[in-house]
């Protein structure tokens, strides 16, 4: 680990969480130099949705690089680009019935925010985006400003400015509806709140806990941004692409967003690539007005489209990613009643799930406890106090259910050595 120590920047996180040096991948499954298998429940931060080096991927991977297609090419047309809109278009919107123009952004999800929170604020001639509390869209200076998390915000170097934040759905307690509260910020002209341009949403707040909105929330929010001719722009990056069981994790909750930024698993093979989908009203931009040099990857144009085309031209996977949720539900669950003197709690949709332990410091611990015995989990929420379920949503069921034994097993190791500390402390 000696080279990563003397030459990489500080800046790096997930080594630490994980320290070994890892070589091959395969499906839900890491390996590392020395031969040791993990259980990767991370996938990515949700890049791997299909897992790692899918097969069937890496065969129209292989043949494209094989026959010498093109790799890189600007924003300029080529067959990979023109296979993934048709796909694109036959099997994920056309069948929903919806009418979306797609830009190419950059090849991060942070790129594809940018691009949003831009054309929104050009198309309305507003500045003020409104965001949400635990909020999370990257770490670009725009995004950020949009992310509510202030170990982000602070490492920003410059002011945060047009963006306000509103609590999401829950952040008050259940039982007081927050849109209620954003409508009179929106109707007050003394409120402090400008008219955003947009409201940028999580459905699902990843990084920010796994915080669910209801259905009923969702479209309670599309309703009053329609009703003050404001833009709404769903950040589907992480829970987009059937995580949730759909391909949109929105389409539960029947609503059209305005814009949708979708990115992390969109290549389905974990190449960056990044696509803003906007309303075809929406697209007012001037050719080059908002561009860069990797707006085109055609790579991940190719295993895209071959994950479009493979999993969802029929409703297989969504009830195969039903299925296996229950079964997080269900394993998740049984460790909060396990141990409900701690006061653990438990939420999720579809295939990202959270085991919510109130503590960073244990999180961490059980991360580490997971990690020890060969499976790969990491933490998120405002201190850290989440553990959060990621698994490729292709994960046999006995990997899955080996997963979360384990995770079950770090949690009861981790809570009876914290229970012999504090006997010893007692005792002394």
């Amino acid at each position: 680990m000696s080279i990563f120590n003397t030459l990489e920047s500080n800046v790096r996180s997930y080594c630490r969480s994980f320290p070994t040096v890892f070589d091959k991948a395969q499906g839900p499954h890491l390996m590392d130099e020395n031969g040791r298998r993990y259980i990767d429940f991370l996938s990515g931060a949700g890049s791997l949705n299909y897992g790692h080096n899918n097969p069937e991927l890496k065969k129209h991977l292989i043949d494209y690089l094989e026959r010498d297609g093109l790799v890189h090419g600007l924003d300029m047309s080529s067959v990979a680009k023109k296979e993934f809109l048709e796909a694109m278009r036959s099997h994920i919107l056309f069948p929903r019935e919806m009418d979306y123009k797609i830009q190419f952004s950059g090849p991060t999800g942070t790129n594809a925010v940018e691009a949003a929170m831009k054309l929104a604020r050009k198309v309305t001639g507003r500045t003020n985006i409104i965001s949400f509390t635990n909020g999370f869209h990257g770490v670009t200076l725009g995004s950020v400003a949009a992310t509510g998390n202030q170990f982000y915000r602070d490492g920003s170097g410059a002011p945060l400015q047009n963006t306000s934040f509103m609590p999401y759905d829950g952040y008050l307690g259940r039982d007081v509806n927050t849109i209620e509260y954003i409508e009179r910020f929106l109707q007050d002209g003394s409120s402090g709140v400008d008219l955003p341009a947009a409201m940028i949403v999580e459905t699902v707040q990843g990084e920010g806990g796994v915080n669910v909105a209801s259905m009923s929330w969702l479209r309670e929010l599309s309703s009053l941004c329609h009703r003050f001719d404001i833009l709404l722009i769903v950040d589907d990056i992480q829970v987009g692409c059937g995580r949730t069981g759909n391909f949109f994790s929105f389409e539960d909750a029947s609503i059209t967003p305005d814009i949708v930024v979708l990115s992390k698993s969109l290549s389905g093979y974990g190449l960056p690539f990044a696509v803003v989908l906007m309303k075809p009203e929406l697209d007012q931009w001037n050719p080059g007005e908002h561009n860069g040099t990797f707006r085109g990857h055609n790579l991940a144009f190719v295993t895209a489209a071959a994950s479009i085309k493979t999993y969802w031209s029929n409703e297989t996977i969504a009830a195969d990613i039903s299925k296996k949720g229950f079964i997080l539900a269900e394993h998740i669950n049984g460790i909060v009643k396990e141990w409900t003197d701690m006061k653990f709690n438990s939420r999720g949709r579809g295939m990202i799930w959270a085991l919510d332990v109130v503590d960073g410091n244990l999180a961490t611990a059980i991360s580490k406890e997971a990690f020890e015995r060969g499976l790969i989990i990491e933490t998120c929420g405002s201190q850290g106090e989440v553990l959060k379920t990621l698994p490729s949503l292709l994960i046999e069921e006995d990997v899955l259910v080996e997963g979360l034994s384990i995770l079950k097993e770090s949690v009861e190791v981790v809570i009876d050595q914290q229970d012999k500390i504090e006997k010893q402390r007692n005792a002394s």
